[in-house]
Parts: C-alpha cells; structure tokens; sequence
C-alpha cells in the first residue's frame, strides 16, 4: 500500500444515526475472548459473520488520532465551514467510492484545478482499519461492520418467501471496494456494445476497453486486453498447491464439457478458470489504494472524511454546493463549486441525494413534501442487480476454510500472525480464486450465468457452516426483472425504500433455476469424486423444478451488484447523457453504477472504475483514448447448443 506524503487535507469525524425503519439498534461485535485483536483479522474468524435485520447505525467509534493520510485534521464542521467559505472549490466529489477515488486523482491531476473529496465514512488506513480493510481474508468483517459499511436492506420480497435481504455497500474510503470480494471482472464486450445502441454513445467495447487497460496494470504483463501501468494492480494464480479443490472445481467445469476460461476478462469470458483479483503482495488493492492515497500529496485535493452530504445546493437548475453535516459535531455548513458537483455515491444512495435535493419524480417529491427542483422521472427506477444462491456439498477431506474458523483459535492466529508480518498464507486471499461463466440455455449468444468457488461454507446471510464443506456459487447475470429506489421520508438518515423485485418474471426463474441444476452437475464430475460427500443444501431430495424453485426461494440472494437507478442514455427512461451530466440540469454529472444503462455480466468494481476513468477525461476536455479493435469470442455452437 502507498504511504503518501503528508500534504492533503482529511477531515475525520464520526458516523452516527443511520435509520431503517423497524428501529432496532446495531449490535456491536462481541469477539470470543482477548485473543480478538487477531481474531479479527482471520478468514472467516470469530463467531460466524452474520448480516442480522439490522436498522440504525450506532454511534461509531471517534478516533480523534492523526490517520497517516492527513496532515490537517479538522475537530469540527466548524472548521471545515471556514476552510469551505474561503475556497471555492473547482470540482466536490461527493463520496469517496470506487468512481470517487479515480475522479478525485484524474480531476486533481490538473494543479489549476482545486478538488474536494467528501466521504460520508471514516478514512481506510489507521492503527487497526489498515489491517481489517487490507487483508484480503477478513473481507467478511467488513461486510458485517457498521462502520465501514451502509447496512442497506431491501423490501420483504415477495418471491424470496417475504425475506428482507443485506445489501452491504461501502462506506469508507475505496467504497465498496474496500470490503468487497476483491473480483475483478469487466462483464462482456456485448453488453457495453449495448450500452451504445441504447442510446450512450461512446460507450461501447471499443471505446471501454482502452479505459479497462488504462485503470489496471496485471501481474501477467500487458497484451490486447489487460492493462501493464494503471493505478489498480490486477493478480491471477494460475495454481495453489496449498488448496486442491480450486483446481478439481476448474477441472470439473471441463469434464462437463465447458471451455476453460484462460482469461475471463480477455477473448473468451465462456468458461471456468483462475478469476482475477485486486490483491497485490498479499494485500487488498482498492480504488483507494490504488488512486486516491498516491494523490493524497497535491496542495489542489482536499479529502473530507465523516461528513454526510444532506443535500445538493441549487440556484435554479444549477448545482452550486451541497449542503454537509459533521458526523460527530451535528453542525452543518455549505461547500461551494466554482464548476461541478459530481455525485458518485453508488445506485442506492446518488437518488436518495438527489430526491432529497427536489430532483426525481414530481409526484413522489409532493408526497414526500419536497419542493420540486426538477421533474426527472426516470432516478431512481430500473434498478438491476443480480441475484445468486450458495449450494453447499460435504467436504470428505478436512482441507477447506472450516480448519481456520473460530473453532480452531491456534490456527487462526497463526494464520493472522503470518500475514500481519508477511502478507502471505491464507489471509492474503479471499478464498474466492475460481469460478467462470457458461450459457444456461441454448440460443443464449453469450454466458448469463456467473460462477463462484469457495473451498469452505458461507450463505446469503454470510453465516458459516459447521464441517468441512465446499461452496458452489451461481448467479444470474441478465435478469429481466426491474426495481427502484425511492425515500422512506425526507430525512437524509433514513435508509430508502429498495425494491429490487427479484424473480418477478418467468423467465429469470428458469434461468436461476437452471444455474442451480448446472452447478450440480459440474460437481458431480469425476474431478469432485475424492472430495465430494453428501449434498447439504440444496440436499438431493429437492429433484423437480417446484423443489428447487422453493429451495431458491429460501435461500437466493444478492451478489452485491445494484446498479441503474440514473441510467445513461437520452430517452424518457434515462437520467442522464452520455456525457455523464443529469438531463435537464447545469453543472452536474452522475459518475457510479447508477448510470449503467444495464447491467453487467460479472462484477461491477471494474467496470465501475472504467467508467470513472472515460468520465474524467469527458469532464476535463481530453481526447478520449483511442478505440480498440480487439477481437471477442463467441461460440460457433450457440444457436443449438448450451454449450
């Protein structure tokens, strides 16, 4: 990790009062004994990780220490405020996500232009925030964690038996990419290509993929596709002695007939293989590490850490400033742009901001009592995520993660011990290396179903299973169902209503269903036979479609992907242009997930990135990089073959 000079203004504060409406408190973690400092930081250690019904976030814990990114710590909004009203600033950045790191560097980049960065979470470095963010194995921690984590929840969900389900989403430095998975995958050249013809123009595989290059630079050197000197270092193992059953899960997906996938974000996604991953030297690579801390030195970028954004300032269609509270003082004070203000505060949060500010629909702001700034119709709905289930089958070899569990505290403060110093063994992987994408259906033209391989136990609600246990993830990758995103009340601590709809069409049950025989499949393969014990769930009783279709119901949920609630393009159902500015508005762009017109095949971190990337060069004026004309493959077979 960077260790920047000691130049930029951070503003560290505290999170407080975050409401979801059953009104209960957040437990705070209770490890098992004194041996938690390092517990913390083991894979899949302590008490198993659970994502409860949750509600406010609880006052969080106030480091008022120097963090090693600041050199001016502010004690109050108070100081901010006069820090605020003697600068005008070029560019605020309102949160400090995956897009909001690349703006903050690219836009700052530029010494005449003064940028500020505010980030409604605390900073990711730290006496122990280094560690819990940057180990790759603790990732469930994080998840788990209301302080470096949104705790949004959906809507009971009428097709996943009235469950409400944990949407985890960042909330610190890096975004989401600080407590993410740490897969790196781009989706597939066709869905940017459809991004073009629905109305963005300018964003398709050609004109994305030089932005792919340019944010990455990959441990397997540079070619046609992969980057070789981007800020985000990109890291593939093509073995691991140590754990056999990644490489029996890529040899299964074989045997059944599947390609394998040499390299997913490549030529040929189709596939099952070694998956990329932001993890460089053992450690976790997020956008903040990778953009933001080496940016930390310029006198241009200020960074403003717990501050929450109420509201973006308007003088008629105008964004001019936005309106920030101190999360520990309570005191409110107005940061004022000279030119844009630029929300990148992902898919759920960059509308709830917007309706807040009286952008949205116009009947739902009258209802919410919000006086109207602009009618925009389209924030806030079609809203897309994908959907996935964990099927779980008995390890008979004791070599999965359930050996570093809580339950075997010496080994997992062993393995905490060695990447504390060294940065190696267990904890410097997510323990997500395999997985893969196939076609679920004949006639498909490219994979619509994602896969991920886990050598140990962890569902929907991050519980973690007793025994040895192997762990096959699917997960839809074009649902046809839409949902939205809009205010519970006008309060700006008040989580949204999010209703993601999940399988409310035929066809995305099938397709989820599908995914769930395919996955069997690939795990009854002779590859599987040495290890492969009895199936736990869903157990080989469920056979018939209306079976697995309960089973999916029960168990189904997030991939932590919500995206297109601002989407990109110039009809009635998008929100704004493909230069990234709100349709109808001066002054301010949308740079997050929110605009994907659809979305993606595979994990949105990258893509997310990529988009930040092209957006900063549309926003200061620069040449776009040149387009590619590398070539994408697609099965000769697909019309009559699945696969």
């Amino acid at each position: 990790m960077h260790k920047p000079p000691v130049s930029a203004t951070v503003h560290h504060s505290t999170y407080t009062n975050c409401i979801l409406p059953d009104g209960k408190q957040f437990p705070r973690h209770n490890f098992k004994n004194a041996l938690s400092t390092l517990y913390m930081y083991c894979p899949l250690g302590g008490s198993p990780c659970t994502l409860p019904p949750r509600s406010r976030c609880s006052a969080a814990r106030s480091n008022p220490k120097r963090l090693p990114l600041a050199v001016v710590q502010s004690s109050s909004a108070r100081a901010l405020s006069s820090s605020a009203a003697a600068n005008e600033y070029d560019y605020v950045i309102v949160d400090g996500g995956s897009a909001g790191c690349v703006l903050a560097n690219r836009l700052s980049a530029d010494p005449t232009n003064k940028v500020l960065l505010v980030e409604s979470g605390p900073s990711d470095v730290g006496k122990w925030d280094s560690a819990r963010i940057h180990m790759p194995a603790a990732l469930a921690y994080n998840l788990a964690d209301d302080r470096y984590n949104w705790n949004h929840y959906t809507e009971p969900q009428k097709n996943l038996d009235g469950r409400r389900i944990p949407w985890p989403r960042g909330r610190v430095l890096g975004g989401s990419s600080s407590i993410n998975a740490m897969v790196y995958n781009r989706g597939h050249a066709v869905d940017f290509d459809d991004w073009e013809k629905s109305g963005a123009k300018g964003w398709s595989y050609a004109d994305c993929l030089p932005y792919f290059k340019k944010s990455t630079t990959h441990d397997l050197g540079e070619d046609d596709y992969r980057g070789g000197s981007g800020p985000m270092r990109v890291t593939r193992k093509t073995q691991d002695k140590a754990q056999p059953l990644f490489q029996a899960f890529i040899d299964a997906g074989v045997q059944a007939d599947y390609p394998e996938a040499v390299d997913m974000n490549g030529y040929q996604q189709e596939g099952l293989g070694w998956m990329d991953m932001t993890i460089h030297k053992g450690k976790r690579w997020s956008a903040a590490a990778g953009y933001l801390h080496p940016a930390m030195g310029r006198k241009n970028l200020t960074v403003i850490t717990d501050t929450f954004v109420n509201k973006v300032i308007f003088e008629g269609k105008k964004a001019v400033g936005i309106e920030v509270e101190d999360n520990k003082s309570k005191s409110v004070s107005q940061i004022r742009t000279a030119k844009e203000i630029i929300l990148s505060s992902g898919a759920i949060n960059t509308p709830q901001l917007l309706m807040l500010s009286g952008v949205g629909d116009a009947e739902h702001l009258k209802e919410m009592d919000i006086p109207l700034v602009h009618h925009l119709p389209a924030l806030g709905k079609n809203m897309e995520d994908h959907l996935g289930t964990y099927l779980h089958f008995e390890c008979k070899k004791p070599i999965t993660l359930y050996n570093a569990t809580w339950r075997f505290p010496h080994k997992m403060v062993a393995i905490a011990l060695e990447w504390l110093t060294s940065q190696t063994g267990p904890g410097s992987s997510s323990q997500i290396e395999a997985g893969g994408f196939i076609r679920t259906a004949r006639g498909k033209t490219y994979p619509d179903l994602q896969f991920h391989f886990l050598p140990g136990s962890i569902d929907e609600g991050l519980h973690v299973r007793a025994g040895h246990v192997m762990t096959g993830h699917c997960s839809t990758m074009r649902a046809t169902s839409r949902g939205y995103v809009k205010l519970r009340s006008k309060n700006p601590r008040e989580h949204p209503i999010m209703e993601p709809n999940y399988l409310d069409t035929h066809e995305d049950i099938v397709d989820i269903r599908n995914g769930v025989k395919l996955t069997r499949e690939i795990f009854k393969q002779k590859a599987f036979d040495e290890f492969r014990g009895d199936a736990l769930s869903p157990s080989d009783s469920a056979q018939t479609d209306e079976e697995i279709d309960a089973w999916v119901r029960q168990n189904a949920g997030t991939v932590y992907h919500p995206s297109c609630t601002a989407r990109m393009g110039k009809d009635e159902n998008t929100a704004v242009d493909a230069e990234t500015r709100v349709h109808g508005m001066e002054g301010l762009r949308i740079v997050d997930a929110s605009i994907m017109p659809n979305i993606v095949s595979g994990n949105l971190n990258g893509p997310v990135i990529m988009m930040a990337e092209k957006a900063a060069d549309i926003i200061l004026g620069n040449p776009a990089q040149p387009k590619s004309n590398a070539p994408v493959y697609q099965a000769e077979n697909w019309e009559t073959s699945q696969r």
